[in-house]
């Protein structure tokens, strides 16, 4: 972290993404300028992974994002979920954030606790109040959001239930595809040598195998080799790409959207740059929506913080 580019009386904020695969924190200034401190940290879904993991990955991420014994210029912070939106994980995300904000010795006047598609959202240009935001990465989910808050979400449903059009989604189908192939029910796929690789071998029993002996989310780490198919050329890679595309339309489609309101999109498979983008652009198209993609929602979560320290008025 750069001295020069901290001012000694003034006060700060931190933003938290805390995602499935891991925890981002930001520090910034809350009256606004560039990034003071990032830090990372262990998963961070608030359903899924235990308490005391949890707190520990969010100190991890807080301890590297805050220069030693500095806890006490937060003036707010916002930290965003998967699995946190409500319910009983918004109750364990508050629980483990309060844990982690004693652990580096933070008091911070204002602590929200968001969904991490609500801090996504945020993370839209202007930092948007109202409109859509659609998450795609290992898995789905999207949500109409109101005042900050969201008010219907669509999907989010998890591996076994939903997240259609998912990093697992195309995993899965693509060791469906390969196992089809094999056996002759499908046609030949390009899948079947990556797909072979990374289950230790090329026969029907090695992808099974591989596919039920550990978590099943795994298999979102297979979604790349669907887009390097795809992309040199693969029918069954091209049809599941263009299949993961259409669910996710579907589920933006399932909130009702209103010509020209804002769709704020990230994740791995629609975030800038991401495969599926084009073709979410092109599904959406048809309800006067243009897709706007972030890479994550650590900047909304900074932007909210800022918001709610405003509001807190706390002195540093």
């Amino acid at each position: 972290m750069s001295e020069s580019r901290i001012h000694a009386d003034r006060p700060w904020v931190v933003g938290i993404d805390a995602g499935g695969t891991r925890i981002r924190a930001r520090l910034a200034d809350a009256a606004g300028g560039p990034v003071l401190g990032e830090g990372a940290g262990g998963p961070g879904n608030a359903l899924s992974v235990a308490p005391a993991a949890l707190a520990r990955h969010l100190t991890d991420a807080l301890r590297e994002a805050l220069p030693e014994g500095a806890g006490r210029r937060v003036r707010a912070v916002v930290a965003g979920f998967a699995g946190g939106g409500e319910g009983a994980g918004r109750g364990r995300a508050e629980t483990a954030l309060g844990r982690a904000l004693d652990a580096v010795g933070a008091a911070p006047g204002a602590v929200e606790v968001y969904g991490d598609a609500e801090v996504a959202f945020a993370a839209g240009p202007g930092a948007p109040a109202d409109g859509l935001v659609l998450i795609a990465g290992t898995g789905a989910a999207a949500a109409r959001v109101e005042r900050r808050r969201a008010v219907r979400v669509a999907d989010g449903d998890g591996w076994l239930l939903g997240d259609a059009g998912s990093g697992f989604w195309l995993g899965r189908e693509a060791v469906r595809a390969v196992l089809r192939a094999l056996d002759g029910r499908g046609p030949r796929t390009a899948l079947a040598g990556p797909v072979g690789e990374v289950c230790g071998g090329p026969g029907k029993e090695d992808v099974v195998r591989y596919a039920y002996e550990a978590h099943p989310v795994r298999l979102a780490a297979l979604s790349p080799l669907v887009v390097g198919a795809a992309a040199a050329g693969d029918g069954p890679a091209l049809e599941l790409l263009d299949r993961a595309g259409a669910e996710l339309c579907a589920t933006v489609r399932a909130l009702d959207p209103r010509p020209g309101e804002p769709l704020v999109v990230t994740g791995g498979l629609v975030g800038p740059g991401g495969p599926l983008l084009g073709r979410l652009a092109e599904g959406v198209r048809e309800w006067g929506l243009v897709p706007v993609p972030v890479p994550d929602g650590v900047a909304g979560a900074v932007a909210l913080a800022r918001l709610a320290g405003s509001l807190d008025g706390a002195s540093p």
